[in-house]
């Protein structure tokens, strides 16, 4: 692993300090590779959060543009971004944030075709979308390639976070569950409606996605326990946490 610089050392001097992520943990998180599907409500606080903490490569999968009404909740954006595309506004809000960063832009949706393409350049995927399709294909594209997934949700006032790794056996022996274990199948489109259509609590999507950025950082350098096998869910108006454990299901 590359060694840091004494500008990253005193940048990152309290993590260093943690006996569980120390100097081994930090060159870890330079040496990361993580790709985030969607500069949104998840994927704002999961990027700045990242590159505060020196992952060293963030790849952003994103087609869209900065609307008015994405600044109610996608923070890595402002008023001066409107119009630009997310990928670029977020590359930029990350280069003031962290210079040590590179960020590798993708102006495109997430699916088959661009896991194909790109997602063998990374080591961890995380899924901040609004669709269950790209949730599905990235969960699809995760387990083919073996690396982590992260995914999160969000639903006017509450929201959930997992952790996938469908490839790695438990301490049982017995493979890790899929995301078709936790959800077998995918609803109809238009079945549930999405932010645009229902609204969103800005403040939830800072609480989820700064969550599934906590979980990243705790797949990276190998510390505490990821929710594998666990659903995390948040209740923003009754300020409770859930967990619910899920298997792998037989298979026919």
């Amino acid at each position: 692993m590359e060694t840091l610089t004494p500008d990253e050392i005193e940048r990152y001097k309290r993590h260093i300090l943690l006996p569980e992520v120390g100097g081994e943990g930090q060159q870890r998180l330079k040496a990361a590779r993580v790709l985030v599907i969607g500069a949104g409500g998840l994927g704002a606080p999961v990027l700045q959060y990242l590159a505060a903490a020196g992952v060293g490569t963030l790849g952003i999968a994103d087609d869209d543009r900065v609307s008015l009404s994405n600044l109610q909740r996608q923070v890595i954006h402002d008023s001066g971004t409107l119009n630009d595309l997310k990928t670029e506004s977020a590359a930029q809000a990350i280069v003031r944030l962290n210079p040590h960063v590179r960020v590798v832009r993708f102006e495109e949706r997430f699916d088959a075709s661009f896991a194909a393409s790109h997602l063998k350049r990374f080591d961890l995927l995380i899924d901040g979308s609004d669709n269950f399709d790209t949730r599905y294909a990235a969960a699809d594209a995760a387990e083919a390639a073996e690396i982590p997934l992260v995914t999160g949700a969000v639903g006017r006032f509450d929201g959930t976070v997992t952790v996938l790794a469908p490839y790695e056996t438990d301490e049982e022996g017995v493979l890790n569950p899929t995301y078709r274990d936790l959800f077998p199948i995918k609803p109809p489109q238009g079945l549930l409606p999405n932010c645009a259509e229902a609204g969103v609590i800005g403040a939830l999507t800072g609480v989820i996605g700064t969550l599934m950025a906590m979980e990243a950082i705790k797949v990276i350098t190998g510390i505490g326990e990821p929710l594998v096998g666990r659903l995390l869910s948040y209740d923003s108006l009754g300020a409770s946490f859930n967990t619910i454990r899920y298997r792998r299901r037989q298979r026919a």
